[in-house]
């Protein structure tokens, strides 16, 4: 069968369509999938390859969180609220409910269920209850606590659990490796890293008491609210702090540094608890504060270190001694003390009765002393400034007033009225200080009292000027006081 010319053409077009198409297909075009085997995503080697060291360096973060997060608690309390209209007959708020829930973290320390933690997390609590790490939960009952260093002991009734090993805080270094471990936020067995930023950190106004100890450990380390009580860990998985504290503006929440109590002075207080149901420290019984330049030059020093004796506390262990106000603690049993928070801390780890040696430095001389530690008395007072003696009664009282331009103060004489309000025999007033001056630098402000300059009494203003031009290029110690009774040593820097 012949085919005509027409149908030659459409078969030769059928079969080109048909090649072409099948081209299309076989180069995909979007319009076929590939099977799940040809697919490939992303590179086929790391960009860096780790050497021996690296890969050690990341396992111990890795060892360190599984073995130390099952002896790391969640703690969740109810606890009495703080009204803070109690004091008013407020009808908007007289419903509100009388117990508040929180939580925070703690420290297995104990097989048999001994647990460290904040004393902030436990306070007024009126029911503890415990989460382990593998989900059991237990009531706990608190066994003690102490708010001087913020840390309790609570009990739960359980055996055979997983203990953290206790180390050893005092050979801590700033820029050594830590890892936070605790329930943040309720977000249960969280772990963070960094570094120790700074060591005995104090002054920070977080313990409101006067013998409150202040000496944490700093790290970058992130802790949100939920860490309190909970671990700070070394590279070997001991327990080198309590997380207790974080820098905040206001929000609550972490912006760069956070703070734990270290380890040494929570197991002192721990095994305290324990024994006793309460801590029974000793005390030396003196008002200290920080010696800078001025106070060192003042005194004699060749640079600032120690302490300074602000004021003896009548009844304590230091009145029973030789020990004055303006002598310089050095040392406490061999130790050097540069700031209030390290001896405070030492001496926080004593208990009442224990004798301890203090190197003081006074009237250019290093001398050693031995103090008996007593337990605090509540009701125990700074030794008076007033002198037993009526020697001013019969005078009268100047009204010289004095400016000193070169320090930056005025000062005046003090008429009988402020000496009974103050409870002084002899002393001038600061009527006036002058911003960015020498005074100001010092802390001085109007209506402190100087009593003594150079460890002798100030008499009156006239007295006072001839002291500080006499000692132009050098420095002058104070001590002032302010209505409350308080006193402390100043030292102030003359400028020629």
């Amino acid at each position: 069968m012949k085919l005509n010319k027409k149908g030659i053409i459409s078969a030769i077009l059928l079969v080109s369509i048909g090649i072409v198409f099948g081209a299309l297909l076989v180069s995909g075009f979007g319009f076929v999938r590939p099977g799940l085997a040809d697919i490939n995503l992303g590179a086929k080697i790391p960009p860096v390859n780790l050497d021996a060291d690296a890969t050690s360096f990341s396992k111990a973060f890795i060892e360190v969180a599984e073995k130390v997060t099952p002896a790391i608690v969640q703690i969740t309390v109810v606890a009495e609220r703080e009204n803070p209209h109690e004091d008013f007959f407020f009808f908007p708020f007289k419903d509100l409910p009388e117990e508040q829930r929180g939580s925070g973290s703690g420290i297995i320390i104990s097989e048999d269920g001994y647990i460290l933690t904040n004393n902030h997390v436990v306070e007024k609590a009126t029911k503890v209850t415990v989460n382990l790490a593998d989900k059991r939960t237990f009531d706990a009952e608190v066994v003690g606590t102490d708010p001087l260093t913020d840390l309790a002991v609570i009990k739960i009734d359980a055996k055979n659990l997983t203990v953290a090993y206790l180390g050893d805080s005092d050979n801590l270094k700033v820029g050594q490796w830590v890892m936070a471990i605790g329930n943040p936020l309720s977000l249960s067995s969280t772990v963070t890293a960094g570094i120790v930023s700074a060591i005995g950190r104090g002054q920070l106004g977080l313990i409101r008491d006067s013998y409150g100890v202040e000496n944490f450990i700093q790290t970058d380390a992130v802790i949100n609210p939920g860490n309190s009580g909970g671990a700070l860990v070394d590279l070997s998985g001991a327990v080198v702090g309590v997380n207790s504290a974080i820098a905040t503006r206001g929000t609550g929440t972490y912006i760069g540094y956070g703070f734990a109590i270290p380890i040494n002075l929570a197991k002192t207080v721990a095994q305290e608890i324990i024994a006793y149901g309460k801590v029974n420290r000793g005390y030396i019984g003196i008002n200290i504060g920080e010696v800078d330049n001025a106070i060192a030059k003042s005194v004699g020093l060749d640079r600032p270190k120690g302490i300074i004796i602000n004021g003896i506390i009548e009844g304590g262990a230091a009145s029973e001694t030789d020990l004055k106000s303006g002598d310089i603690i050095l040392k406490i049993d061999g130790k050097e003390v540069n700031k209030p928070n390290e001896l405070q801390s030492y001496v926080a780890s004593k208990t009442a009765g224990t004798t301890v040696k203090l190197t003081i430095f006074r009237d250019g001389k290093e001398l050693e002393r031995k103090v008996t530690l007593k337990p605090r008395d509540e009701k125990s007072k700074n030794e008076p400034v007033a002198k037993k003696d009526n020697k001013d009664s019969d005078k009268g009282v100047k009204k010289d007033i004095i400016s000193l331009d070169n320090i930056g103060m005025t000062v005046r004489n003090l008429n009988q009225k402020e000496k009974d309000t103050y409870k002084v025999s002899e002393g001038i007033i600061i009527t006036d200080v002058k911003s960015f001056s020498k005074a100001d630098d010092q802390r001085l402000f109007k209506g402190l009292v100087i009593v003594e300059a150079d460890r002798k009494p100030v008499e009156d203003v006239e007295q006072f000027r001839k002291l500080i031009e006499s000692r132009k290029g050098s420095a002058v110690l104070l001590k002032v006081q302010d209505a409350d009774g308080n006193s402390r040593f100043v030292g102030l820097e003359i400028p020629e």
